[in-house]
């Protein structure tokens, strides 16, 4: 076994798309009347795609979101607010 740290990162181009396919799924949670937030905790820790509604393509979209990249960016969104 190493000591070493593992680096793990995300470009910006794809923290940019990112972001705005986790900004369709909120919406697409709050237009159907869901808590967006309690949704995507829920797919987070569980992998789980029926925590997303399949309306305006949601749940397809979340699908290819790499779900490391997705918490490292809302843990970078956390810290920098």
């Amino acid at each position: 076994m190493t000591d070493k740290t593992m680096k793990f990162s995300v470009s910006e181009d794809k923290e940019r798309v990112l972001k705005q396919n986790l900004t369709i799924i909120h919406d697409a949670l709050i237009e159907k009347g869901y808590n967006p937030i309690n949704q995507i905790v829920g797919y987070i820790l569980s992998e789980d795609p029926t925590y997303i509604t399949t309306y305006q393509n949601a749940r397809n979209i979340i699908r290819h979101i790499d779900r490391d990249e997705l918490l490292q960016i809302l843990v970078k969104s956390y810290i920098e607010s």
